[in-house]
């Protein structure tokens, strides 16, 4: 993996003197406002937003749907914890409407996806039913326009 974008991934991309002399503060003063607000459970992290173009050749993404039956287990948040607790999950939400909780994965292939929803999840208990459902092409992604740049030649040309 390119070192630039691994270091993006597994750290901030800017350092607090960094985001001080941005923001005219010490990186001290900046220190103490990202443990605020991670202690007050407000940041979770930081993390580029990767192109899924490029993230789909080298991994498969997938909803699954969960449908649950909440008695025991601590009802829906107990089950929500131990799904969340699985390294392939990605998010996992509490959902109103036809299915309870809805899960993005992320494996290797499609194989490891199908093992990890036969094996894991129709395995808990009080799991009912699941639902799994691929990414195919992005066109968004948490606020970025995902440019298709090999469909420039299907564009009409604009004139003044």
């Amino acid at each position: 993996m390119n070192p630039v974008l691994k270091l993006l991934l597994e750290g901030e991309s800017l350092d607090t003197s960094q985001i001080g002399k941005i923001l005219g503060m010490g990186a001290d003063a900046v220190d103490r406002e990202l443990a605020q607000l991670r202690k007050d459970g407000i940041l979770l992290g930081f993390r580029p937003v990767l192109n899924p173009g490029w993230e789909a050749e080298r991994k498969v993404r997938a909803v699954i749907e969960i449908k649950v039956r909440p008695e025991g287990m601590g009802g829906f948040d107990g089950i929500a914890e131990r799904i969340s607790g699985f390294e392939q999950v990605e998010s996992c939400y509490l959902m109103s409407g036809g299915y309870d909780l809805l899960v993005v994965v992320t494996a290797d292939n499609l194989y490891k996806v199908a093992s990890f929803v036969h094996e894991r999840l129709a395995r808990i208990d009080g799991v009912q039913g699941t639902s799994t459902h691929f990414y195919l092409r992005a066109y968004k992604k948490d606020g970025f326009v995902i440019a298709d740049d090999s469909r420039q030649g299907d564009k009409p040309s604009i004139s003044a």
